[in-house]
C-alpha cells in the first residue's frame, strides 16, 4: 500500500514597506477605481506571503492595460521604483522574489526604460554596501538578477563596470576577514560560502554577459575591464592554490580560473597547449603571455599539489567545449594529459572527499572523450579503444575502485565502465559487438569472477546493455539461477535483483522484436519465472525473503501477466506441498506472490477470491503456518494495497481477528515488528477509506454514485469497520492479562498505540473509531500494570499508550489511587533492583501530567510554592516536574549523606543511582530551552550539580579502584580486613574516602544514625521509615556495593551530559540567558575528564563517556569561541600527560587503557565531519608517533596508550572514512609493535590490528574463516594503501631471511603471523591486467620461503598467502618451480616442516588455477598435463618410505583435487591412464589396505586416513563410469578394478573413514534419486547390496555422527529394497523394526543411543 504524505504548507515571508512608501504609494492611489499605486498598496497591507504572490500576479495585466503615454507618468515611475526597491530587499529563497521577477519579464518594451532606470538605482545602492557580512545579500541579487530575468540582466549590463568592481573588492575583503577569523570555525565557515557564492556570481557574470566585454577586451589592456577580468583571474587562482579553504571553493575556482582564462587567451586555439603545460609542469614561460604569468605566476613556477592538479582537470573537462573535435589536435592531446594527470593522481588521493571528486572528474572525463569523439579523429579512436593503454588503466581503476566503501565512487565507477564502453562501441561502430574481441575478452573475465565480487552485477549490467541478455546466455544458461541462488546474502540482494532485472527487461525486448513473437513468453518463463518458483518453495528463509523483497516486485513490474502462470504453477501443488518450519512450500510461495502483486497493484483480492484461484481456507491455513514468514505474507495480502483508500471487506476483518488469535506471542522480535507495521498499513487504509465513505454518505443526493456501486451502504460499512476494531481492542486488552508473555504484551501494545495514534480526533475530520471510548478503570489498571514488566520496551509503550489517552485516564483515576501510585514511585526509586527505578520513573512521568499532582500527592511531601499557583496558565507539566524533582532532589541529597557513613549500608538499602535516575527520566519530558520557572530551575540546576558531584565522590573510589569487582569485604575476620587495607593502598591518591582507608566491616545489625534536615520538614516521615529499613539485618555482596557505584556514577553522567544541553548556543555577557553557566560547563568538563582518566570499571566509563559526548556535542556548536576552543585544549592536554610519561600519572595503563580511549574519541568525533578535520589529524600524527617503536624508548605505557586509543579511533564509526587516509599508518605501527619485547605492547598491537583488519576488510558474518565476502584482490587492497607494498614487502623480507637460516630453524619471528594473515585476506581476480603500477612477483619468493616455519598455522596461511600473488597463468609453472623443489626418497637431508609448506602451497595454487573457469582453455589442458606428469615423480611422498603422515597426508590431498578434476571431466581422465594406474597403486600399498602397523596414537594418524579415504572414495567415482565399466580395453579394465572397495571402508575400526565412506554413500544416492545420473552403470553399482551392510551398521555403530549418517542413508533408499533384507541382516521382522526405530526417536535427546 502506497501511503501518500501530506502536502507541507508552503510558508512564505510577506515583504513590508516603509513610511515613506506607503505615503508615495498612498498619494497615488485612487479609491473609485483601482490603479498600480493602490494594487500595491494593498499588497503591501497585506501580513499572508501567500496572498502577495496573488495580488503580484494581478500586476500585470493592469500595466498592460496603460497605454504608451503612461510611460511618463509619475505614478508608474514610483511604483517601479517601490517594485525594485521590494526585489532587492526580498531573500532569495523567498517565492515572492521569483513571482515578482516572473511578473517583470512580461513588462511592455514601452515601459522597459524606465524599469531598466529604476533598477539601475536600486542596484548601484546594493554595489555601495562595505559590510563584509552583508555581501551575501547583494551576491544573492546579482545571482537573481542573472537567471531569467530580464530587468535584472540589463540593469546589470548597464552596470558592468561597477558590477566588476563590487566583486573584486568582495573577493578581496571576504578572503581578509577570512584570514582574521583564523579558528573561527562557525564564521570562517560563513565566510566560506559567501566566498563561494562571489566566485559563482563572477563566474555568471562572464558566461551570461560575455558580450559586454568584447567590444573593449581585447583592444585595449590597459582598459578597466580588461584590468578588472585580470584581478579576477588572480583571485581565482590565488583560490585554488590556498589548500586552507574548502574544497568546494577550491573546485569552483579550478572552474573559474579556465573560464576566465578562456574569456581572456587569445588565440582560442592555444588554450589547451597552456593548459597542458600546466598540468604536466612544463613551465613553457617564454610562451606564456606576459599578462597570464603576472596574474597566475604561483601556477606557472610551483610544483602543483595534487589538489590543484586535480581542481585544474575538472575545470578544463566542465569549461572547454568538447564536443565534436572543435579544438582539434591539442585538443585531443590536452584530453589524453588530463586522462593522464588523473590515473597518476588516483594512487596520491586517499582522502574520502577528493577520492570522490577525483572519481566523479574520471566519470566526467568519459563524458568528454565520448562527445570528443568524431569520424575524422583516428588518431584519438587508436589512443582510445577498448585495447588502449588509456582505457586500461582507467579499467584498472574501475576494477580497484568497484567495491570502495563509498558509495559515490562506486556509482562513479560503474559510470565510467557504461562509458568506456560506449567509447569502444562508437569506435568500432561498423562491425558487430558481439564478434569484437574486446567485449568478447572482457565478458569472459567478468563471467569468471566470483558472484561476491558486488562490481560484477553493475559491469555485467553495463555489458547487457550493449550485448544483449542471449549473447550472454550462449555463453552459461545458468547464470539466472547463478544470480538467485546469490541473493540469500543480504549486502548482495540489490545487485544482484538490478542486473536480474536488466537481464530479463533486455531478454524480453529481444523477444518482443524478434521473429518469435507469439511463442516467446514460454520460453521467457522457463528462463525467469520457474526458477524463481522454485526457490521459493524450497529455498531457505534469507534467500526468499530477499527475492521476494528485491526480485519479485521487479520481475511483475516487467511482465504483469505472468503473475497468472505463477498462480497457476503453484495452485496446482499448493496442497501436496503445504512448506515446513524451515521451506515455504507452494502454499507459501502463493501467498508471497499473491502479496507483492496486490501491494503493486497488479490484482484485487476480491476478483482472485471470487474467481477461486485462492480460497479463504488457503489464506487461513497461511495466516497460521509453521513458516513465520509465510504467516507475515498471508498477513501482508489482507493489509497491503496499492490504493490507500481501498474499502476493507467483511472476510478480510475477519480473517485479521483469526490471525490475532493465534500470533500475537510469536517470538521473534522482527515477525512482531512485521505484523504491527502491516497493522499499521491497515488502520491507515480503513481511516483512509472511512473517509470516503463519510464523503459518499454527505452526497447521496448524487444518486449515480450508489446506484452502480457495490457499496451502497456506506454507514453499513462504516458500522462494521467500528465492530472490527472495537473486537479487535477487546481481544488485545485480553492478552494484557496480569502474568501475560512478553512478546504478546510488546504486540498487544504496539497495535493498540498505533490504533491510537491513527484514529486520533483531528479538526474538520470523524473518526470512524476513538479508542479512549473503549478504556475503562480495568483497563487503565491493566496499562499501569505493565510498568512492571521487567522489559523497559513494554514500559516505553505502555507510556505512550497513556500519554495518547491521558485525559480519559485521569478523569477514570482518584486520588486515593493516584495517591498510592505515587507513593510506590518513591518506594520503587530506592530499590535495591535496577529496573525497579525504570518503573519509578516512568510511573512519576505518567503522573507529571496531572493536573492535581500537588494537591493530591506531593502535599504531603513537600510545601507549595504560592509563586508557582499565581499563573494558572503556565503549563501543568512544568510545575509538576519540577516539584517532582525537589522531592527526588531531597531525599537524594539525604541518601548521600548517609553514604558517606556507610557505603555499604547505601548499597544495601537505598541505592542512590534510582532518584537520579528518575531525575533524569524527568527532565526528558521538558522543553529544556523554553521554560518558564526559569529563577526555579536554576538553582535546582545548581543543586543538581553539586548532588552530581558528591555522590561521584562518594561512589568513585570503588570503580576508580585498580580491582573494582571485589573490593568490599565479604568476611568480617581480621587477617582479612588486613589484606584489604594493603589493597585500598593500592588506590590512587585521590581515593580518600575515610572508610576505605580504615576498612569497616558490615555487622549484622546497622543502624544509622542520620541527622534532621531542619529546613525540610517533610523529610523526618523518611527518615524514621528509612530507619525501620535499615533496623534489619542488612545482606550485602561485592557485586551490590559495585552495581550501586557504576550505576549511580552511569545515572550522574547522563544527569550532567542532559544539563549541558542547558548552555546557550549564543554567547551572552547576561548570566540570565542561560540556566548553566559557563563556569558550570568547564567544571562539568573537568570533571568528566577526572572520571574518564580514572575509572576502571567498563560500565562507569563508558556512560561518563556517553554524557562527554553530549557535552562535546554542545560545545562544539557554541558561538562563543573560548567554550568552543575548549575540546581542543583538553585534547592538547592528555595528549601532552600521555608522552609525558610522568611515574606520578594516575592514567590507568591497564584494561586497554580504560576511559582513555572514549575521552579522546568524544573530543575527536565532535569535530565538524565536513571540515578540515584537523583536530584528527594532529590526534593521528601524536598517537602514530607515540605508536611507532623508538630506538630507545623511555617507558613502553605513552606507546601502550597510543596503541589503544588508535584502536578505538579506528573502530569509531564515527569518523568513517575520515580515518581511512591514517589505515596504512595504523597497519605499520601493530606490525612493529608486535615484535617489542614488552608484553603489553605485543597485547596492544594485537588489538589495534585486528581492529584495522575489520576495517579494511570489512565485519566477518560468517564462520568461515576463509570466506572472499571478507576479503579483496590484491590490486584492490595495494591501490587504496599504496604505502603498505614496499612495508610489506620489507618485512616478508626480514621474516623469510629469518626462516631461511639453517643453523636457528627453529627462531620464529613474531610478525610472520600478522604479515600472512593480512597477505592471505586477499585473492586473485581475472581482472588483474599489466597496467597496475604494483607487481605481485616480487612478494613470491618470500611467501614461498614462509613455508618453510616450523609453525604448522603458518605453513597452512603460507599457502592461502601465495595464491593472490601468482597470475593465473603463471600457476602451472610456479606449481612445477615448487613440486621440483621436494626432495627424492633418496635425499639425505629431508625437512619434513619445508614438504609440507610447499605441498600445501601447491594445494591452494592448484585449487585456484582448477577454479579459474578456464577449462576450455590449450594452455590450460597443457599445464595440466605437465602438473600430473611432475606429481607422478615424486609419489613416493604419498607412499610408506615417507615415514612423516603429515606430508602423506598433504600430498595425498593434491592427489584427490586432481582425480576429482580429471574424474568430473571424463575426455581428460581418459588421457592420464597411468596416472589412475597409479593412483591405484597407491591404494593398493596403504594403511587401509594392509592394516595399521601402529600401536599406539601417530601425529597425523587421523589425518592420512582421511585423505586416503578421500582418494578412494574419489577413485571409485571415477571407476564407476560407465564408459570405463562397458570398455573391453585391457587399460580401461586395469582401471576398473579399484583395489578398496566401499564395503571395505564403511567395515573400518576408525569412525572418520566410516564417516566419509557414509557421506559419499549419501551423496551418490541423493544423485541418483535426483536423476543426475544415468540409472544404467555410473555410481549405482557402487550401491548395489549395501542395505545389508548399512542395517548391520544401525546396530554395531557406536559413532553418533556415524550413525545419524546411516539412518539418513536408509530414509533415502527405496524402502522395497531396504525391507526384504531386515530378516537376514539384523535377525529383525519389519514390525520389530518400526518398534525400534520409533524407540530411537523417543531416545534421540539422549547422548548416546
Amino acid at each position: 500500500m502506497v501511503l501518500k504524505k501530506k502536502k507541507k504548507e508552503i510558508q512564505v515571508d510577506a515583504f513590508s514597506l516603509d513610511c515613506q512608501q506607503l505615503e508615495k504609494l498612498q498619494g497615488f492611489s485612487k479609491a473609485e477605481e483601482q490603479n498600480l499605486a493602490s494594487l500595491l498598496l494593498h499588497c503591501a497591507q497585506l501580513s499572508n506571503g501567500i496572498q502577495q504572490i496573488q495580488c503580484i500576479k494581478q500586476i500585470m495585466p493592469l500595466v498592460k492595460a496603460m497605454d504608451q503615454n503612461s510611460a511618463c507618468d509619475p505614478m508608474l515611475k514610483a511604483c517601479l521604483e517601490i517594485l525594485g526597491e521590494t526585489y532587492f530587499s526580498l531573500n532569495m529563497k523567498n517565492p515572492l522574489k521569483k513571482v515578482l521577477a516572473s511578473s517583470l519579464n512580461g513588462l511592455p518594451e514601452w515601459f522597459m526604460t524606465l524599469a531598466v532606470q529604476s533598477f539601475v538605482c536600486c542596484l548601484r545602492e546594493e554595489l555601495k554596501t562595505t559590510d563584509v557580512y552583508l555581501y551575501r545579500k547583494v551576491l544573492d541579487n546579482l545571482a537573481s538578477c542573472m537567471e531569467d530575468f530580464n530587468l535584472g540582466r540589463a540593469s546589470i549590463t548597464n552596470l558592468f563596470e561597477e558590477v566588476l568592481q563590487f566583486l573584486q573588492k568582495a573577493l578581496l575583503d571576504i578572503q581578509e576577514e577570512n584570514r582574521s577569523n583564523n579558528g573561527n570555525r562557525i564564521v570562517q565557515t560563513r565566510l566560506m560560502h559567501d566566498l563561494l557564492m562571489a566566485i559563482k556570481v563572477a563566474m555568471m557574470l562572464v558566461q551570461k554577459l560575455q558580450e559586454n566585454i568584447q567590444g573593449s577586451l581585447w583592444k585595449n589592456h590597459e582598459s578597466f575591464v580588461w584590468q578588472s577580468m585580470c584581478n579576477l583571474l588572480k583571485s581565482s587562482s590565488d583560490f585554488l592554490m590556498d589548500e586552507t579553504l574548502l574544497q568546494t571553493v577550491q573546485t569552483t575556482s579550478g572552474l573559474a580560473f579556465i573560464l576566465f582564462t578562456k574569456a581572456m587567451y587569445e588565440p582560442a586555439e592555444e588554450l589547451p597547449s597552456l593548459v597542458s603545460d600546466l598540468l604536466c609542469g612544463s613551465r613553457k614561460l617564454a610562451s606564456m603571455p606576459a599578462w597570464f604569468v603576472n596574474n597566475c605566476g604561483a601556477l606557472c613556477t610551483e610544483q602543483l599539489s595534487d589538489s590543484v592538479l586535480l581542481f585544474l582537470c575538472h575545470g578544463a573537462l566542465a569549461m572547454l567545449d568538447w564536443k565534436s573535435g572543435s579544438m582539434g589536435e591539442n585538443g585531443e592531446k590536452l584530453l589524453l594529459d588530463i586522462a593522464s594527470v588523473l590515473l597518476s593522481l588516483s594512487s596520491e588521493l586517499k582522502e574520502s572527499s577528493m577520492a570522490t571528486s577525483l572519481s566523479r572528474i574520471l566519470a566526467i572525463w568519459t563524458n568528454s572523450a565520448l562527445a570528443a569523439l568524431i569520424p575524422d579523429s583516428p588518431n584519438l579512436k587508436v589512443k582510445l579503444n577498448g585495447n588502449s593503454e588509456v582505457v586500461g588503466k582507467l579499467l584498472e581503476y574501475v576494477y580497484t575502485h568497484w567495491e570502495h566503501p563509498l558509495d559515490a565512487v562506486r556509482h562513479q565507477s560503474k559510470l565510467i565502465f557504461r562509458n568506456l564502453l560506449q567509447i569502444h562501441r562508437t569506435i568500432i561502430a561498423a562491425s558487430d559487438e558481439k564478434s569484437d574481441p574486446f567485449f568478447a575478452r572482457l565478458t569472459r573475465r567478468l563471467l569468471s569472477l566470483e558472484w561476491h565480487v558486488k562490481g560484477k552485477y553493475a559491469s555485467l549490467a553495463c555489458l547487457v546493455e550493449c550485448l544483449g541478455t542471449e549473447n550472454i546466455l550462449q555463453l552459461d544458461r545458468s547464470i539466472p539461477v547463478q544470480i538467485l541462488n546469490v541473493m540469500n546474502d543480504q549486502s548482495l540482494a540489490p545487485y544482484a535483483s538490478d542486473l536480474l532485472e536488466t537481464m530479463f527487461t533486455n531478454h524480453k525486448v529481444q523477444f518482443t522484436s524478434g521473429s518469435q513473437k507469439s511463442t516467446w513468453i514460454d520460453q521467457w518463463h522457463d528462463v525467469w519465472v520457474s526458477p524463481l518458483l522454485q526457490i521459493l518453495c524450497e529455498g531457505n528463509h534469507d534467500q526468499t525473503t530477499y527475492i521476494i523483497d528485491y526480485y519479485l516486485p521487479k520481475l511483475l513490474r516487467c511482465s504483469p501477466d505472468s503473475l497468472s502462470y505463477m498462480i497457476r504453477i503453484l495452485q496446482a501443488s499448493a496442497d501436496a506441498n503445504l512448506g515446513s518450519w524451515s521451506t515455504r512450500g507452494a502454499l507459501g510461495a502463493l501467498m508471497a506472490c499473491l502479496r507483492t502483486a496486490r501491494a503493486h497493484g497488479h490484482l484485487e483480492l476480491s476478483n482472485i477470491m471470487s474467481r477461486g484461484l485462492v480460497s479463504t481456507e488457503s489464506i487461513k491455513q497461511g495466516l497460521v503456518h509453521q513458516h513465520n514468514q509465510v504467516c507475515i505474507d498471508a498477513l501482508g495480502l489482507l493489509c497491503e494495497t496499492h490504493r490507500s483508500t481501498e474499502i476493507v471487506s467483511v472476510e478480510e476483518m475477519q480473517l485479521i481477528l483469526f490471525f490475532i488469535t493465534y500470533n500475537l506471542n510469536s517470538q521473534s522480535p522482527s515477525v512482531r515488528q512485521q505484523i504491527c507495521s502491516l497493522l499499521r498499513k491497515l488502520f491507515c487504509r480503513i481511516r483512509e477509506s472511512s473517509q470516503v465513505l463519510y464523503k459518499w454518505e454527505q452526497n447521496k443526493t448524487k444518486q449515480e454514485l450508489f446506484e452502480d456501486s457495490p457499496k451502497r451502504n456506506p454507514l453499513g460499512i462504516l458500522q462494521k469497520y467500528q465492530d472490527f476494531l472495537s473486537s479487535l481492542c477487546d481481544r488485545l486488552f485480553e492478552a494484557l492479562f496480569p502474568g501475560s508473555s512478553h512478546p504478546t504484551r510488546f504486540s498487544a501494545l504496539s497495535i493498540l498505540g498505533s490504533v491510537a495514534e491513527i484514529f486520533s480526533v483531528q479538526k474538520g475530520q470523524e473518526q470512524v473509531f476513538r479508542l479512549d471510548q473503549e478504556i475503562n478503570s480495568a483497563r487503565v489498571r491493566t496499562l499501569i500494570q505493565c510498568f512492571a514488566s521487567t522489559f523497559e520496551e513494554v514500559k516505553v509503550l505502555a507510556f505512550e499508550l497513556l500519554m495518547k489517552l491521558r485525559d480519559v485516564v485521569f478523569s477514570l483515576q482518584d486520588s486515593e489511587s493516584l495517591d498510592l501510585l505515587f507513593q510506590a514511585a518513591m518506594d520503587l526509586s530506592t530499590s535495591t533492583k535496577p529496573y525497579d527505578c525504570v518503573t519509578a520513573s516512568y510511573l512519576l512521568n505518567f503522573l507529571a501530567y496531572h493536573e492535581d499532582l500537588q494537591h493530591i500527592c506531593l502535599g504531603k511531601w513537600i510545601k507549595h510554592n504560592p509563586q508557582m499557583n499565581e499563573d494558572t496558565s503556565v503549563g501543568t507539566v512544568e510545575k509538576n516536574i519540577l516539584a517532582v524533582i525537589k522531592l527526588l532532589l531531597v531525599n537524594v541529597e539525604e541518601e548521600i549523606f548517609q553514604a558517606k557513613k556507610s557505603l555499604l549500608q547505601a548499597a544495601a538499602s537505598f541505592p542512590m543511582y534510582g532518584r537520579v535516575h528518575c531525575i533524569n527520566g524527568a527532565l526528558q519530558q521538558l522543553p529544556l530551552n523554553n521554560l518558564m520557572f526559569v529563577t526555579e530551575w536554576k538553582q535546582i540546576v545548581a543543586r543538581l550539580i553539586l548532588m552530581s558531584y558528591e555522590l561521584s565522590a562518594v561512589v568513585s573510589p570503588v570503580v576508580q579502584s585498580s580491582s573494582p569487582e571485589g573490593l568490599i569485604p565479604m568476611d568480617i575476620d581480621s587477617e582479612t580486613a588486613d589484606r584489604l587495607h594493603m589493597i585500598l593502598k593500592e588506590i590512587q591518591p585521590q581515593d580518600t574516602n575515610d572508610y576505605f582507608m580504615q576498612a569497616k566491616m558490615l555487622k549484622e545489625h546497622c543502624k544509622i544514625q542520620s541527622e534532621k534536615l531542619a529546613e525540610h520538614k517533610p523529610m523526618e516521615n523518611i527518615c524514621t521509615e528509612m530507619r525501620g529499613k535499615e533496623s534489619q539485618i542488612c545482606d550485602v555482596t561485592a557485586q551490590m556495593v559495585l552495581v550501586c557505584c557504576w550505576r549511580s556514577m552511569k545515572e550522574v553522567s547522563l544527569l550532567l551530559g542532559t544539563l549541558c544541553k542547558l548552555l546557550p548556543t549564543q554567547a551572552s555577557s547576561e548570566p540570565s540567558h542561560g540556566l548553566i553557566t559557563v563556569e558550570q560547563v568547564k567544571n562539568i568538563g573537568d570533571y568528566f575528564k577526572h572520571h574518564l582518566m580514572q575509572s576502571r570499571h567498563r560500565g562507569a566509563f563508558e556512560l561518563a563517556y556517553a554524557g562527554f559526548v553530549q557535552l562535546t556535542e554542545t560545545l562544539s556548536r557554541c558561538n562563543s569561541e573560548s567554550l568552543r576552543k575548549m575540546p581542543e585544549q583538553w585534547l592538547r592536554c592528555v595528549l601532552e600527560e600521555i608522552k609525558s610519561c610522568d611515574p606520578s600519572s594516575t592514567l590507568c595503563a591497564t584494561r586497554r587503557s580504560a576511559g582513555i580511549p572514549f575521552y579522546i574519541q568524544a573530543l575527536v568525533a565532535s569535530e565538524p565531519k565536513k571540515g578540515k578535520m584537523d583536530l584528527l589529524k594532529m590526534t593521528i600524527k601524536e598517537l602514530m608517533s607515540l605508536a611507532s617503536p623508538s630506538s630507545e624508548p623511555p617507558s613502553a605505557i605513552p606507546q601502550v596508550h597510543a596503541l589503544n586509543i588508535l584502536r578505538a579511533l579506528f573502530r569509531d564509526t564515527r569518523l568513517g572514512e575520515n580515518i581511512m587516509p591514517y589505515v596504512a599508518d595504523g597497519i605499520q605501527a601493530a606490525i612493529l609493535g608486535f615484535t617489542s619485547p614488552i608484553w603489553a605492547v605485543r597485547n596492544s598491537s594485537t588489538l589495534l590490528f585486528s581492529a584495522l583488519i575489520t576495517r579494511i576488510f570489512g565485519v566477518k558474518r560468517g564462520k568461515d574463516e576463509n570466506s572472499k565476502k571478507n576479503r579483496m584482490t590484491g590490486a584492490e587492497f595495494f591501490s587504496r594503501f599504496p604505502s603498505l607494498y614496499p612495508f610489506l614487502l620489507k618485512q616478508l623480507e626480514v621474516v623469510a631471511n629469518t626462516l631461511n637460516s639453517e643453523d636457528e630453524e627453529l627462531k620464529i619471528h613474531p610478525s610472520l603471523f600478522l604479515l600472512l594473515l593480512i597477505l592471505g585476506k586477499l585473492y586473485p581476480s581475472p581482472m588483474d591486467g599489466t597496467y597496475s603500477a604494483l607487481s605481485m612477483a616480487p612478494f613470491v619468493p618470500f611467501i614461498i620461503r614462509c613455508g618453510h616455519s616450523p609453525v604448522y598455522r603458518s605453513r597452512e596461511m603460507s599457502g592461502r598467502a601465495l595464491v593472490p600473488f601468482v597470475m593465473i597463468n603463471e600457476v602451472p609453472h610456479t606449481v612445477l618451480s615448487l613440486l621440483k623443489g621436494l626432495p627424492d626418497s633418496a635425499s639425505l637431508c629431508i625437512r619434513q616442516n619445508n614438504i609440507h609448506g610447499t605441498l600445501l602451497q601447491v594445494s591452494h595454487l592448484l585449487q585456484s588455477y582448477l577454479d579459474s573457469k578456464q577449462l576450455g582453455n590449450s594452455d590450460f589442458e597443457q599445464g595440466l598435463s605437465d602438473i600430473v606428469t611432475c606429481i607422478g615423480s615424486k609419489l613416493w611422498l604419498a607412499k610408506r618410505p615417507n615415514p612423516c603422515l603429515v606430508t602423506r597426508a598433504a600430498f595425498l590431498d593434491v592427489l584427490v583435487m586432481l582425480s576429482t578434476h580429471l574424474g568430473n571431466s571424463q575426455k581428460q581422465g581418459m588421457q592420464f591412464v597411468e596416472f589412475w594406474e597409479e593412483m591405484n597403486r597407491v591404494i593398493s600399498e596403504c594403511e587401509l589396505m594392509t592394516g595399521i602397523p601402529y600401536l599406539t596414537a601417530v601425529p597425523g594418524l587421523v589425518q592420512y586416513l582421511q585423505s586416503i579415504t578421500k582418494l578412494v572414495i574419489s577413485v571409485l567415482s571415477v571407476t564407476s563410469a560407465a564408459d570405463i565399466q562397458s570398455s573391453s580395453s585391457p587399460t580401461a579394465m586395469k582401471i576398473a578394478k579399484p583395489p578398496l572397495s566401499i564395503v571395505h571402508l564403511l567395515h573400518s575400526e576408525f569412525h572418520e573413514v566410516r564417516l566419509l565412506a557414509l557421506e559419499a554413500v549419501l551423496l551418490w544416492l541423493k544423485k541418483v534419486n535426483a536423476k543426475q545420473i544415468a540409472k544404467e552403470g555410473g555410481v549405482l553399482c557402487l550401491l548395489v547390496d549395501l542395505e545389508g551392510v548399512l542395517l548391520s551398521m544401525t546396530l554395531k555403530e557406536k559413532n553418533l555422527e556415524c550413525f545419524y549418517k546411516v539412518l539418513e542413508i536408509l530414509y533415502n533408499m527405496d524402502l522395497r529394497n531396504v525391507l526384504p533384507k531386515i530378516e537376514c541382516s539384523i535377525k529383525m521382522n519389519p514390525n520389530e523394526f518400526l518398534t525400534w526405530s520409533l524407540d530411537i526417536m523417543d531416545n534421540s535427546n539422549r547422548t548416546q543411543v
